[in-house]
């Protein structure tokens, strides 16, 4: 499934093409996705202009200027492919975002097409693509969002300054439970994935079997090593966007092209390698945790 990094990719390639855009058709292919379309979204969509195009965790958010919100989540495999909507415009087609796998462009997988008119006069169609149809998409009241059952229990965002140890502590205290068990749940950290949380967890020097509560002193406040692992989070999901997401499997930016992060990995998917730190004499092993696979160094990360 895409993380954070790679729904952010999307969200920036999308960007210049959907906000202040005015949607001038809806084409559903099929009544459903994971869960049904809404209802009457053609009807609902079709004249309304595109206010705002924001991401929460993993859903990308278009906000109308009707009072309403659209909130798209990919799923497994899903996918947006930017084409103009003349032969004449000039522009090739695009597929924004950065997955692991080639994201599927098989027209028997689109299943929603937007046709718009982006601010630059320039009418496209924004072609969504599901082969495994595991993505969906939500009509949401915009003043109610933060409400709403998919958004209210979302934790704190990794991007931003708001993710600091002091924010975490109280959020770890008492927990026994492993560090990565929490640092995926998505009601500590919104958006967090097993990719990034292997590869803050290694920059952090912290194993991923260690009770979350030791990190938090017994006055409650967050000791230096949560403070820090705090900073290598915001710094790993920061060099994850900047790199273009981590090409996943299926995952592909905006324009196309792939994301060069897992370049970069230092443990994930790197079973058998040397750790990259040069005094550790280590050896990145994978275990198993809740059922998924972790990768870390046992010698550098306590």
């Amino acid at each position: 499934m895409p993380e954070l990094p790679e729904v952010e990719t999307v969200r920036r390639g999308l960007q210049p093409v959907l906000e202040g855009a005015r949607i001038d058709a809806i084409v559903l292919k099929r009544p459903d996705l994971r869960f049904p379309l809404p209802e009457r979204l053609p009807e609902r969509l079709a004249g309304r202009r595109v206010h705002a195009l924001s991401r929460r965790a993993k859903y990308l958010l278009a906000e109308l200027d009707d009072g309403w919100t659209l909130a798209m989540h990919l799923g497994m495999s899903g996918s947006f492919r930017i084409e103009a909507g003349h032969v004449d415009a000039g522009e090739s087609e695009q597929t924004p975002g950065v997955f692991h796998q080639a994201r599927g462009k098989d027209p028997a997988h689109d299943h929603v097409t937007f046709e718009v008119t982006s601010v630059d006069a320039i009418a496209r169609r924004i072609v969504f693509n599901d082969p495994r149809r595991f993505g969906y998409m939500l009509m949401i009241e915009t003043a109610a969002l933060g409400e709403h059952p998919g958004f209210r229990t979302l934790g704190i965002e990794p991007t931003g300054n708001a993710l600091s140890g002091e924010a975490l502590a109280p959020r770890l205290a008492g927990r026994a439970a492993p560090l990565k068990a929490v640092l995926l749940d998505q009601t500590i950290i919104a958006g967090l994935g097993n990719i990034y949380v292997c590869e803050a967890l290694w920059r952090a020097r912290l194993s991923p079997r260690r009770s979350a509560g030791t990190l938090v002193l017994r006055d409650g406040s967050a000791s230096a090593r949560l403070e820090a692992l705090a900073l290598h989070i915001r710094e790993t999901i920061a060099d994850a966007i900047a790199a273009g997401g981590s090409s996943l499997r299926d995952h592909r930016q905006a324009d196309g092209t792939l994301g060069y992060f897992q370049h970069r990995f230092a443990v994930y998917d790197r079973e058998g390698d040397p750790c990259p730190r040069v005094e550790c004499a280590g050896v990145v092993r994978r275990i198993v945790q809740s059922g998924r696979s972790t990768f870390l160094c046992p010698r550098c990360q306590r």
